[in-house]
């Protein structure tokens, strides 16, 4: 990257810390005003700072729209896609991603399992709202009042003798989701299949998606599985992280994981 670049892109985080002027903008560069100036008068004609009144500087209305048309043509699917193959690679399960959209949990994107009994699922089909890993994490991430108002309208079909019984037992469940942040899924939906889940967070640390692992108990126990939740998190972590654009950061697996099912 050219020293000029170099330096102009510079401006912006210091900015972003409040306004500034030329005095300021200069010494933090290490540079002769007149350097900055020129820098500022750039980014000024660019819409990426603005002069106040007070001959300070701050960003300009021009990067947040930027940022705002970036983070609407970001794809989640597509991030995700190539870490989804690799996780599968590494455990052999089907991988599942999910986002909540119009009052329904769907999954957008899926790597089969390779192994001989699979899963049906498909692409663009509603999840099992009450009782899915994935939708407990997206559903969890509602505000409170939200979240209230959904699971009182929602039914609660028994799919299993492990399904969700009623909208009080859900929003429980939902509060042990938000404060451990990963879910579960054991034998809720079908007896047979387990689930372990974790969250995709987008630049505004809300969850965006949620990617599972899944796998038919005659291939392997809930507990093989919940001993796949940390690779599973790191996972996420991974494409929260190129889709937000922040450093990976995972926060370490309870150690009552295996113990503490939802």
């Amino acid at each position: 990257m050219s020293q000029t670049v170099d330096r102009a892109l510079s401006i912006l985080p210091l900015l972003a810390e409040g306004p500034a002027d030329l005095g300021q903008v200069a010494d933090r560069l290490g540079v002769h005003k007149s350097t900055a100036l020129r820098l500022l008068r750039t980014l000024h004609e660019h819409g990426l700072v603005y002069r106040q009144t007070d001959q300070r500087y701050r960003l300009g209305a021009r990067l947040f729209a930027l940022a705002q048309e970036a983070m609407e043509n970001l794809d989640v699917r597509e991030i995700a896609h190539p870490h989804l193959v690799r996780l599968n690679e590494q455990c052999g399960h089907t991988v599942h991603l999910a986002v909540y959209e119009e009052h329904e949990v769907l999954y957008i994107d899926k790597v089969d399992s390779r192994y001989p009994v699979r899963m049906y699922s498909r692409i663009g089909k509603p999840v099992a709202i009450t009782v899915a890993a994935v939708a407990k994490l997206l559903l969890a991430d509602l505000p409170e009042a939200e979240r209230r108002a959904l699971a009182e309208k929602l039914d609660y079909p028994s799919y299993t003798p492990r399904s969700t019984p009623n909208a009080e037992a859900f929003l429980r469940e939902l509060a042990k989701v938000r404060d451990q942040g990963w879910a579960t899924d054991l034998g809720g939906h079908e007896e047979s299949i387990n689930c372990v889940a974790a969250p995709i967070r987008g630049a505004d640390g809300r969850v965006a998606a949620a990617m599972s692992v899944s796998a038919p108990n005659v291939v392997v126990t809930a507990d093989e599985l919940l001993a796949l939740l940390p690779l599973v998190r790191r996972t996420a972590d991974a494409i929260s992280a190129e889709f937000s654009g922040r450093p990976p950061v995972t926060e370490q697996p309870s150690q009552n994981a295996r113990k503490d099912h939802v």
